[in-house]
């Protein structure tokens, strides 16, 4: 069973900066994409960003693009990060870390291609 947390949420003034982090560990194996989404109250979760492991690909929403950066600790994936610079008062939401063991299914863009999701972390943009 894969586990995956998120950590680093909270609150910042809007042009602010978060780092988020995600954990996330199946030994012996590791995950093979980990991707962030978000959820606004009342909004349909939102593609993020995405990893893949030993760096094959990342990929970002056209929302958060040039604003978010997304990295890992190592190849394996196991520490992902989600720096987020300018921070909008739209940025708010619950952010979500989830992972998959093999390929996307459905795109590495798509909720339904992870198994696996942390609790959320909650990101509030606000003057």
């Amino acid at each position: 069973q894969v586990q995956v947390a998120e950590s680093g949420g909270g609150s910042v003034q809007p042009g602010g900066s978060l780092r988020l982090s995600c954990v996330a560990t199946e030994p012996p194996y590791s995950p093979y994409t980990v991707g962030w989404f978000r959820q606004a109250p009342g909004k349909e979760r939102e593609f993020v960003s995405a990893i893949g492991s030993n760096g094959r690909y990342v990929y970002y929403g056209s929302s958060v693009r040039g604003r978010f950066t997304i990295s890992s600790a190592d190849t394996k994936n196991t520490v992902v990060y989600l720096q987020m610079d300018n921070l909008k008062p739209e940025d708010t939401a619950v952010y979500y870390c989830a992972a998959t063991l093999s390929r996307p299914r459905a795109g590495e863009r798509e909720a339904s291609s992870y198994d696996y999701w942390g609790q959320g972390t909650q990101v509030t943009v606000s003057s």
